[in-house]
């Protein structure tokens, strides 16, 4: 378990949750961008879940610190796998195609283990790792 602390308040909510809400506002801070998002919290003293809305990202200080937790495990993977979906769309989709050279040139001899060998990757946005 995590404990968000955001405007001087703190939140506890799962591991998959807090790392994806760092995620997603250094994400929008990255494109100078804000946005509202709702996470899933437990309140603390009762152990019942409920949800926190804030805005995250540029100008938005979010702190995830580990949280000792006493109580039943909470399973929050359905809004975590929403969280990051969201996380998906502000980050850049970045393609890349992967060229393996070898000694013989494009093909590697059907050898697999070359030693002598080079992996370029060319992103779709033109950029380029050698």
């Amino acid at each position: 378990m995590r404990c968000i602390t955001y405007a001087g308040e703190n939140v506890i909510t799962s591991d998959d949750v807090a790392s994806t809400l760092v995620e997603l506002t250094a994400a929008l801070a990255k494109r100078g961008q804000a946005e509202a998002v709702h996470i899933p919290i437990v309140i603390e003293k009762t152990g019942r879940h409920d949800w926190a809305e804030l805005v995250v990202g540029v100008g938005n200080d979010v702190l995830s610190v580990p949280y000792a937790w006493d109580g039943d495990e909470v399973d929050f993977t359905e809004q975590s796998a929403e969280l990051r979906r969201h996380l998906d769309t502000v980050r850049p989709r970045r393609d890349a195609e992967v060229v393996v050279e070898g000694e013989h040139g494009d093909d590697t001899g059907g050898d697999p283990v070359d030693p002598f060998f080079d992996i370029d990757i060319r992103f779709d946005d033109g950029t380029a790792k050698a």
